[in-house]
């Protein structure tokens, strides 16, 4: 999902970059309600694990693979206004220091993963958790399918971005095809880790999991402790 520099003409980038950067603005402010000093360090081990995870690719078929996106993930382990920072601040330093994504459409990989992933993943789960049962086991399928969502919704979003502002030769029935196509079974491949880790988090660590405070009593740092 990551967008190459150039993909994109300049109006078009400049204008996800405005986008980013007011994202990003919001979730500084909406993360100071999600964070404190428990879950802050689990802030900085999200991001970690999602700039590692980014880095291992599985095939999905015809010579094309895909990464884990971590949006969803992200939002439902530290919240949504976090996840776009964990995420923010993964895709900020893979185009700085590893030329992943380029600096240019640093501001649409923003838009696309850490915003629209994290949105979408964050509004299904809610959904879901709102009209499911309040138990510990419908968390992670339901994490599955926050998660595979995100990833065609990031795709889709994509593709209207390149209709207004596409640079290569290639039509946009084409592009839709190849991107919702491809991106399916990357969502699963999204779906399947993202439960898999929230699962292991809960079953562990369950008052670390965000998404499923609602399940039990946030317990403070003294009970924590003990």
């Amino acid at each position: 999902m990551h967008v190459p520099d150039g993909f994109l003409d300049l109006p078009t980038s400049a204008a996800t970059g405005a986008v980013a950067v007011a994202g990003v603005a919001l979730a500084l402010r909406g993360a100071r309600r999600e964070l404190d000093d428990r879950t802050a360090p689990m802030a900085g081990l999200v991001a970690t694990f999602v700039f590692a995870a980014q880095m291992i690719t599985f095939p999905v078929g015809a010579g094309t693979s895909g990464h884990l996106m971590g949006g969803a993930l992200a939002a439902i382990l530290v919240g949504p206004w976090t996840g776009v920072l964990c995420v923010s601040v993964v895709l900020g330093v893979q185009a700085l220091l590893m030329a992943d994504g380029g600096i240019t459409a640093l501001g649409t990989n923003i838009t696309l993963l850490a915003l629209v992933g994290v949105v979408v993943g964050w509004l299904v789960f809610r959904a879901l958790v709102l009209v499911l049962p309040k138990r510990d086991a419908v968390i992670p399928p339901v994490a599955f399918a926050a998660a595979f969502v995100s990833v065609p919704a990031a795709a889709a979003v994509f593709t209207g971005l390149y209709a207004v502002g596409g640079t290569a030769p290639v039509s946009i029935g084409a592009v839709l095809t190849a991107m919702l196509g491809v991106h399916v079974l990357i969502g699963i491949g999204e779906g399947v880790i993202t439960a898999l880790v929230v699962a292991s988090v809960l079953k562990a660590r369950p008052d670390l999991v965000y998404g499923a405070r609602h399940l039990r009593p946030v317990p403070t740092v003294e009970e924590v402790s003990a």
